[in-house]
């Protein structure tokens, strides 16, 4: 049975305040309650409600806002259960509890609240800058070695081609890389199997950090502002998209001043030829 809405009567009642004389009709909550399309809710919730005696239907709203406070309170149980310096998995967040806390191990910053992100570029400056190949959200705060095995594939289907080498920094120790790439992982301050061509490499292993700088400072990956794991997932992707293209742009620019220059010393040279 379909749950019968509350209609808002023109009359008011003699002992009873009306519900917009008690809050602040501007407040954010209010505004969404405003946009909602409880139409569409109420259609869709019509298909769950039973027919059976004894269960008389309550209205969408009500059940709406009875979920979503079911959901605070599980949320508000597991922060009140926390326990300072608790291992595993807890709540920093109520607005969005699968952020996850990742150490930095840096005197300025010791921690970071947020998904851990894989991103990778190549070893040599292209003409056109720095490009980011790949980035990846990695959920779960997981040991920088094991996600090799998920980036190292997933890198090789996005460029189309293996992957030589690949020099990482010094968490990586201990990695879990595929088996026809355990001799070709490289990290920061290795001794074993590293030839002057390697350490020569090695110095060039820094040129990602710039790259995550402006990802995050100019491309809003230093705060996810998508919502969910979904939003996690895209987030650094779009990053880096907007970074490559910006860097596009820019080389696509000096292009059309180098055409337009020589296109003006072609269109001048005639006129000097004929000068007198």
């Amino acid at each position: 049975m379909r749950p019968r809405e509350r209609q808002d009567h023109v009359e008011q009642d003699l002992f009873r305040s009306r519900l917009d004389q008690i809050i602040d009709m501007k407040h954010p909550l209010v505004q969404l309650t405003q946009r909602i399309d409880w139409r569409f809710l109420e259609d869709r919730f019509d298909a769950v409600y039973s027919e059976g005696p004894g269960q008389p239907p309550l209205p969408t709203r009500l059940m709406a806002g009875l979920a979503s406070f079911a959901r605070l309170m599980a949320l508000a149980r597991r922060v009140h259960a926390q326990e300072r310096g608790q291992r595993g998995p807890k709540v920093y967040s109520l607005h969005a509890p699968e952020v996850e806390c990742i150490g930095k191990g840096k005197p300025h910053k010791p921690y970071e609240f947020g998904v851990k992100v894989s991103v990778a570029t190549t070893l040599k400056h292209c003409k056109g800058g720095q490009f980011a190949i790949h980035a990846q959200a990695l959920p779960g705060n997981p040991y920088d070695g094991h996600t090799l095995a998920k980036v190292i594939p997933a890198i090789e289907r996005l460029v189309g081609n293996t992957l030589d080498r690949l020099h990482a920094d010094a968490g990586y120790r201990g990695h879990n890389a595929p088996s026809n790439y355990r001799f070709r992982v490289f990290t920061s301050r290795q001794k074993r199997r590293v030839t002057p061509q390697i350490k020569r490499e090695m110095r060039r292993r820094s040129a990602i950090e710039p790259v995550i700088g402006h990802l995050k400072n100019e491309h809003r990956m230093d705060r996810n502002y998508l919502h969910h794991r979904h939003g996690d997932a895209n987030n650094p992707i779009l990053a880096a998209v907007g970074y490559n293209i910006r860097l596009l742009l820019r080389w696509l620019r000096l292009l059309l001043c180098f055409v337009c220059r020589i296109a003006l010393a072609v269109l001048l040279a005639p006129h000097k030829l004929a000068a007198p």
